[in-house]
């Protein structure tokens, strides 16, 4: 299935990057790259199950490796960044929406984690709000590296929620 959007590897998981035209796809996806992760595909993700049947990205081949940046135009990132920059695919294990600030719903605390369809899988999701001076590329990194936290069964939200509850019951006693 092919989906509008683009791919990148952050610290060993392919991120889902979603979100209309023009909000900052492309441009998160580079920086990440400049970061030192991993470029998949942009603008056109073909989506479909590996051979563990979990959700696998890749770019259609005509397009491998390029990205299409307003202002700028074409860029092929093998040819800026160098062949170690790209993959040909990854394992979606994130989507991360982009979206308008105040468009849409957002989860400020943390507790748990939403999840969403995308082609057929479901796949665990961010929301991130867009608005002029937020840095998405930080975000989705940091993203990325509390859900890998989370999956290792740590969570910061959790651990703050129980250090209230406990102070709460004290205050209480």
């Amino acid at each position: 299935m092919r989906i509008h959007g683009s791919l990148v590897e952050v610290a060993g998981l392919g991120v889902l990057l979603l979100g209309g035209s023009g909000i900052g796809k492309s441009e998160a996806a580079l920086e990440l790259v400049r970061r030192g992760y991993l470029f998949v595909a942009d603008d056109v993700v073909l989506i479909k199950a590996d051979e563990d049947g979990q959700p696998c990205g890749s770019s259609p081949e005509l397009v491998r490796h390029y990205m299409e940046l307003r202002g700028i135009g074409i860029i092929h990132i093998p040819s800026l960044f160098g062949e170690e920059a790209v993959l040909t695919s990854a394992r979606i294990r994130l989507a991360v929406n982009l979206q308008k600030w105040g468009s849409g719903e957002v989860d400020r605390i943390g507790l748990e984690q939403r999840k969403q369809d995308v082609a057929g899988f479901e796949i665990p999701a961010l929301n991130l709000p867009v608005a002029p001076g937020r840095n998405l590329a930080t975000l989705i990194e940091v993203g990325v590296r509390n859900y890998k936290l989370q999956q290792d069964g740590s969570s910061s939200a959790r651990d703050l929620d129980e250090r209230i509850r406990e102070q709460l019951r004290r205050g209480r006693q």
